[in-house]
């Protein structure tokens, strides 16, 4: 792609040309941002003979930032000295070069991901003899919700006095940031906390960095917390030229703090704010932009645009209404197929959901019909066991303070030593990491040395060779700790975990290749900072994910799955004009990732959570202005016939959902014996670890160690608790 102003519409080339001061775009779904932003940056270097050095320009994921500094790349030379990445990863720069100065934290930081964070809590918890449930489950949302809301503890504490038992929860939040800093650990919340910590207590660094960017870019403005806004606005104290994009109707996240009013908040808090609307949609047909439209208009809190588009063709969108979920998974199923012989390729095609709950019956449908499909929102390739295990070893040599990581691997592969021997280890360590106490020549002459010598030997040897690439750091890490070796490879489950771990080091090769002057610190914070989203529609798969995992993407057919009530709009929605409104702007993102086909549908009788009701149609179906349809009666039995071409495939579907109709049957469990972080045993998927449960109790997500991420409900799956 070459830089080319040509490319821009009227109102674009408006905004583009703004350059000192603030600016405010309001950009609709497939308005053309990411040319705009691309293009902006390009002009400020081209044109305005800018230094690439002096521009940042902040996304909010790594594919959004790569394919940013990728096009600008191919716009301009000297472009990739342009700052461009996620909120998260410019704060590890900043703080990777800076956080000595705070104390208690060093530059070799371990960056915590969910599942380490989950459990440290669970740790400080036990620590705090917090065995209540509810507890449990409420304290990860408050921790977060405390860091993200920008207060002080007490501050928050004040404010929230009236929610739950405020001075457990700040006993414990206070105890897991100890455990934090005595690990030299921050969690994703903590990198931009910290920042603006170390902004205020040392303005020196702050004006550094505020001197340097005169012009800061920011992409979906409307998806930004009260941190983040603090952060921009820190950030353009200096030079006040701040061009941000965004758009109220996409703004779906703030459950995690996200606050569209720094849309209306922005043209307060700046001068002389020059505000652009982009209203001219590429993305789709008109007729699917009618229907989101026709949503979108009911909610009050926007800013008045309607999208509009001079692309034609395309179907109408289709509004179907099926029996139970079997009927819809097999319509959507019978469609795709129809459309892959239409010439349409499979990662062409999303099936989206407000709840992940709803996508078994998909893939279920979806095994029988031979369509290759991925689920998203699941288990990522660097949660698997063996790879978490791997990275474990890595952290300890990057940051030998982390105790988080040096817990979980001290008995991988198998050495003898459980919770009791590093209970003891823990009373003998005094301040110092586990890893630095066993590394003290008086340790040698401990009664538990015979316990740890292999790992010390290993240890040892790893940190004694040269390396002059990352990759052959990492090999030696599994070589020497024969982590491969651990590995039965006549077993196919032991064979694909042995290829995993070969996978790592491919993508560590990978990493330097692109990255020749990067360290394994830089690896490691790379991959933890990834989503698994971030390869949506790359894989030659349909795509089944929740609406909120496809933000900011596009597929030439979309299918808008569970239209009723309690479903899409959410049951908790019901009783809140802002959950509703949140609600709404979901269903217009979930509208306007369609470029051509837009098919909707809704159940008359649906099983969800442990039992099955019949359904009212979703009050967004009458917003659609759509005529709803169903199979004629005299069509079900030929739709089941053309299934396939073999009775067998019938057969198959017959047997899968006559066992939820004998689950239904089935004697129901105490759904209170189960809680956040318990490990569980299924006939089918294995060992897990429970990882969230709904606020009813009947729905665990579980995270198995072959299968991913699966919710189950918790009265009827065959569980066995460990």
């Amino acid at each position: 792609m070459k830089f080319d102003l040509n490319s821009l519409n009227d109102e674009q080339m408006k905004a583009l040309k703004e350059i000192d001061g603030a600016v405010l775009v309001t950009a609709g779904a497939g308005s053309g941002k990411t040319r705009l932003l691309t293009h902006r940056i390009a002009y400020l270097i081209e044109v305005c003979h800018e230094s690439p050095y002096s521009i940042l320009a902040i996304t909010f994921t790594n594919k959004a930032s790569k394919e940013m500094q990728s096009r600008v790349c191919d716009m301009v030379d000297g472009a990739d000295k342009v700052w461009i990445s996620t909120f998260h990863s410019m704060c590890v720069r900043i703080l990777r070069h800076d956080i000595e100065k705070l104390g208690s934290y060093n530059k070799n930081f371990t960056i915590l991901s969910e599942s380490d964070s989950d459990k440290a809590i669970k740790k400080i918890l036990e620590e705090l003899n917090f065995k209540d449930e509810k507890f449990k489950k409420v304290f990860a949302g408050q921790l977060s919700n405390y860091k993200n809301s920008g207060q002080s503890l007490n501050d928050y504490l004040v404010t929230h006095a009236c929610e739950f038992d405020m001075k457990d929860i700040g006993k414990a939040i206070v105890m897991y940031e100890d455990y934090l800093k005595k690990n030299n650990a921050l969690d994703f919340d903590d990198l931009l906390l910290k920042t603006i910590e170390l902004f205020k207590k040392f303005p020196e660094v702050l004006q550094y960095y505020s001197n340097r960017f005169k012009y800061i870019l920011v992409d979906e403005f409307q998806d930004t917390n009260t941190v983040q806004y603090n952060l921009v606005k820190m950030l353009a104290s200096e030079h006040g030229n701040i061009f941000v994009v965004g758009d109220e109707d996409q703004c779906i996240y703030s459950w995690r703090g996200a606050n569209f009013q720094n849309i209306f908040n922005f043209k307060k808090d700046f001068k002389d704010v020059k505000v652009f609307k982009l209203e001219r949609n590429y993305r789709s047909t008109a007729s699917i932009l009618q229907i989101a439209n026709n949503v979108i208009k009911n909610n009050k809190t926007r800013l008045d645009k309607k999208m509009w588009t001079d692309k034609s063709g395309g179907d109408e969108p289709v509004l179907y209404n099926s029996y139970d979920e079997r009927d819809e998974a097999l319509y959507v199923a019978q469609s795709i197929e129809k459309f892959i012989s239409q010439g349409y390729k499979y990662d062409d095609i999303a099936v989206l959901m407000r709840i992940n709950a709803l996508s078994r019956s998909f893939e279920e449908a979806f095994l029988s019909y031979n369509i290759p499909h991925r689920i998203y929102g699941g288990f990522k390739f660097y949660e698997r066991v063996e790879i978490r295990n791997l990275i474990g070893y890595l952290r300890i040599f990057v940051n030998p303070k982390d105790d988080i990581s040096f817990a979980r691997i001290i008995n991988v592969p198998k050495r003898g030593i459980g919770e009791g021997t590093l209970a003891k280890i823990e009373e003998m360590k005094g301040n110092k990491s586990f890893v630095e106490f066993l590394l003290d020549e008086n340790f040698l002459q401990n009664s538990y040395y015979k316990k740890f010598e292999d790992f010390l030997k290993s240890y040892k040897a790893v940190i004694s060779q040269k390396y002059s690439k990352i990759s052959e750091f990492v090999q030696s890490v599994i070589d020497f700790f024969k982590l491969k070796l651990m590995y039965n490879v006549s077993n196919e489950e032991d064979l694909n975990r042995v290829l995993n771990i070969e996978q790592f080091v491919s993508s560590v090769k990978d990493f330097e290749t692109l990255n020749p002057d990067a360290d394994l610190g830089q690896f490691l914070e790379m991959i933890t900072l990834s989503s698994d989203t971030d390869e949506i529609g790359q894989d030659g798969a349909v795509t089944i994910a929740t609406v909120h995992s496809v933000k900011g993407l596009e597929f030439k057919i979309v299918f808008v799955v569970g239209l009723e009530e309690g479903v899409f709009p959410i049951s908790r929605a019901f009783n809140s004009n802002s959950e509703l409104e949140e609600e709404r702007r979901l269903m217009y993102v979930a509208l306007t990732r369609a470029e051509e086909k837009l098919i909707l549908t809704h159940c008359t009788k649906r099983y969800l959570y442990s039992s099955s009701q019949y359904q009212m149609p979703s009050r967004f179906c009458k917003e659609f202005g759509l005529l709803s349809f169903a199979k004629p009666k005299s069509q079900e039995k030929s739709f089941s016939n053309n299934v396939t071409a073999n009775d067998k495939v019938n057969q198959f579907l017959k047997q899968v959902f006559l066992k939820d109709e004998k689950k239904e049957e089935s004697p129901k469990k105490d759904v209170s014996i189960y809680h956040v972080g318990q490990k569980v045993s299924h006939p089918r998927f294995g060992e897990g670890e429970i990882v969230a449960i709904s606020d009813d109790g009947l729905v665990g997500d579980i995270i198995f160690e072959d299968f991913g991420k699966k919710s189950l409900m918790l009265e009827l799956a065959p569980l066995e608790i460990l």
